[in-house]
């Protein structure tokens, strides 16, 4: 068996899945450290290495009572056909009936029923069809691309506004002060937060997004939960007594042939606009600005034509998008998923980030190219379960990053870049400080 380079022998060794510093690391292993999120070291030299191995990997991960086997997929086709394919994979393993104790060993524990259950598996995420396409279809009457595109106005305003608390300065904290605040600010007034909670909305989703990984749980993110869904009932109660121009009262008024969201349903669609609302673009405006950094050809083809945001902000999304890997899916049936034989019930995980640097679909897949012409990628993941906020993220990538190069032509890093610091969120690696001068 191929090995890996040791970027994650420290995690591996706690974890007691090696005894020795020298010990070899096998791909199963390398890949369960990517997941946890307990190691900050760099993915993609694993995922190249797992791609070389096979486009499907058998992981080491605990799959409760039922003793299924887990998996990563690594490479496009796979990953596509495993997102798209609704008759042999689900998200949801009661859809083959299986207990829940293959939904436990995501957060190593049962979901408390009003607080993450409501958030982890009533969302759209998290149901299979019928019931996957009723509340898309009710939700899609209010997330209309061209709703996206008419509050362009709306974050140009704000990009300016947050810009503007610092241009005197001549620095920055990226992360904080514009990433993290931008999409966050054009989420909440989308939905119907009062401008005073915007700054409580951001503090319980960045405990949630830090607090809540494959295999990983704590008392900390419970309350976060508890305390998001808690809020979110009492501004939809508000919201029933004195509707208003916002998304939370046009998902009350929603009706289609006397269909309507039930209070679970609203609830769970409302926190998870807020939270995929603005988490993807944070890390996306973040991200993809360091990548810039790292690449002074590309950033400095990008200052001289800003008509390249558009193309950018694609590559950026394939480069290093926000999402390490889509959620889990389950199989329905037994059958042959690239070479490995998967049996009904084993859980399957398409690595997006890995799947984005296929050689077999991009030349120079492991370059920054501004200029690729992209045809597809799945940082937004693919299917009937493609990220709904798309659209939003797509016009605030390219307002956020018009603004700040336009703002800031001599945008450049602060500090030394190898201490910049990642941290995991969720299913993704972010960045938790960007120090920037311009």
């Amino acid at each position: 068996m191929k090995t890996f380079i040791p970027l994650y022998r420290d995690y591996l060794r706690k974890e007691g899945l090696i005894m020795n510093q020298s010990d070899q690391i096998a791909p199963e292993h390398a890949i369960l450290g990517v997941l946890s999120g307990r190691s900050g070291a760099d993915p993609f030299p694993i995922f190249a290495k797992t791609r070389e191995i096979g486009s499907v990997v058998k992981l080491s991960f605990p799959m409760g009572e039922t003793g299924n086997q887990a998996w990563a997929v690594t490479h496009l086709d796979e990953a596509m056909k495993v997102l798209k394919d609704q008759e042999n994979f689900c998200v949801d393993p009661k859809s083959i009936d299986k207990h829940s104790s293959i939904k436990e060993s995501l957060t190593g524990k049962e979901t408390d029923a009003s607080s993450s259950e409501l958030f982890l598996s009533n969302s759209l995420n998290a149901i299979d069809e019928p019931d996957h396409k009723r509340l898309r279809t009710l939700v899609s009457k209010a997330f209309t691309p061209r709703y996206m595109e008419s509050l362009r106005p709306r974050v140009e305003r704000l990009a300016n506004e947050l810009l503007d608390q610092v241009q005197d300065n001549g620095e920055m904290d990226l992360v904080k002060d514009y990433a993290n605040p931008l999409p966050i600010n054009v989420i909440s007034e989308m939905i119907g937060v009062p401008q005073s909670d915007h700054s409580k909305i951001h503090e319980w989703s960045e405990g949630i997004a830090n607090g809540l990984g494959v295999g990983t749980s704590d008392p900390i993110t419970t309350e976060n939960l508890k305390d998001f869904g808690d809020y979110i009932h009492q501004l939809v109660a508000h919201k029933r007594k004195q509707p208003s121009d916002d998304l939370i009262s046009q998902l009350i008024s929603i009706e289609e042939q006397g269909d309507r969201l039930d209070e679970k349903e609203l609830i769970s669609m409302i926190q998870l606009l807020i939270f995929a609302g603005h988490e993807t673009t944070s890390t996306l405006i973040s991200t993809g600005t360091l990548m810039l950094f790292d690449h002074p050809e590309q950033l400095e083809m990008l200052k001289a034509d800003h008509r390249l945001i558009p193309s950018a902000v694609e590559e950026l999304l394939r480069f290093n998008g926000p999402s390490t890997t889509a959620g889990p899916r389950y199989a329905k049936n037994d059958l042959e998923l690239g070479g490995q034989q998967i049996k009904k019930g084993d859980m399957i995980f398409p690595l997006l980030k890995s799947a984005n640097r296929d050689e077999h679909h991009f030349t120079n897949s492991e370059e920054l190219d501004i200029t690729r012409k992209i045809k597809r990628h799945l940082a937004f993941g693919q299917g009937v379960h493609m990220c709904l906020g798309a659209p939003l993220a797509r016009v605030e990538g390219n307002i956020a990053f018009t603004t700040l190069l336009k703002r800031m032509p001599n945008l450049q890093l602060n500090i030394p870049r190898e201490n910049v610091k990642w941290k995991f969120k969720l299913a993704a690696q972010g960045l938790s400080s960007l120090p920037v001068s311009f």
